[in-house]
């Protein structure tokens, strides 16, 4: 189900007249139906990531199936961080990436390959700051796993056509159960980024212990700061596009 004016403005803490201003200005991403601008979640919370807005996570925190909540710091923890990821351009790079993604042997990374080189096809997953994640969109997912980030630093800035005009040299990749799961983990993803130690930890290419630590750290402050909505908003799995 897609998002309405209001759930937008409530999501990213502004105005409904906020929002429209940016849909006319065609700042947002958005789809209209009948005359009423209409916002899909993933494209949601890239847009705002990228712009370095907080977005509540009042939309994405209702627990996964099975009645869990992915934390980012885990799912870090699993995927594990990787230095000097080789490659001159997208392509190789995210081939270089697929290689290190912690997965079993009957998994297709020639597919998750194609995946994301589609989603590179789209537009740019650069999201500034030198930061991609390359399947924003395009969801990768695998059911009855546990959720995976994998943090890449690049041996080398790679050109991702990002907004700010800035390479690429730190690029996370998520793979989750379930498309839900993959938003909860997104949404705390760009919770984290907006951290400025989260942020300085990636600047220095700080390794495992410290990346998870620091996430740890973001989330346990989010836990203390969230309070369960009265009315939350519904999640579906079709919608995430």
């Amino acid at each position: 189900m897609k998002l309405s004016v209001r759930q937008v403005a409530r999501l990213l803490s502004v105005s409904e007249s906020e929002v429209y201003r940016w849909v006319d200005a065609g700042e947002i991403p958005c789809v209209v139906v009948k005359n009423q601008p209409l916002f899909g979640r993933a494209e949601l919370l890239e847009w705002a990531t990228a712009r370095r807005l907080p977005v509540s996570l009042e939309l994405f925190e209702n627990a996964d199936e099975g009645g869990t909540h992915l934390r980012l710091s885990e799912a870090l923890e699993r995927g594990g961080v990787h230095q000097d990821v080789p490659g001159g351009e997208r392509g190789a790079v995210l081939r270089a990436i697929v290689e290190r993604l912690p997965l079993t042997e009957d998994d297709d990374r020639d597919l998750l390959l194609q995946i994301l080189l589609a989603r590179e096809s789209m537009g740019s997953s650069g999201i500034g700051d030198g930061i991609a994640i390359p399947h924003v969109r395009s969801p990768l997912v695998f059911p009855g796993t546990a959720g995976i980030v994998t943090l890449s630093y690049l041996a080398l800035p790679v050109p991702f056509d990002a907004f700010d005009g800035k390479p690429v040299h730190t690029v996370f990749t998520l793979i989750s159960p379930t498309i839900r799961a993959h938003l909860q983990l997104l949404a705390r993803l760009s919770a984290v980024l907006l951290d400025s130690s989260f942020k300085e930890a990636l600047l220095r290419r700080a390794g495992r212990e410290a990346i998870v630590a620091e996430a740890r750290r973001v989330e346990a402050a989010l836990a203390h700061q969230h309070a369960p909505a009265a009315s939350p908003l519904p999640i579906q799995g079709s919608d995430a596009e």
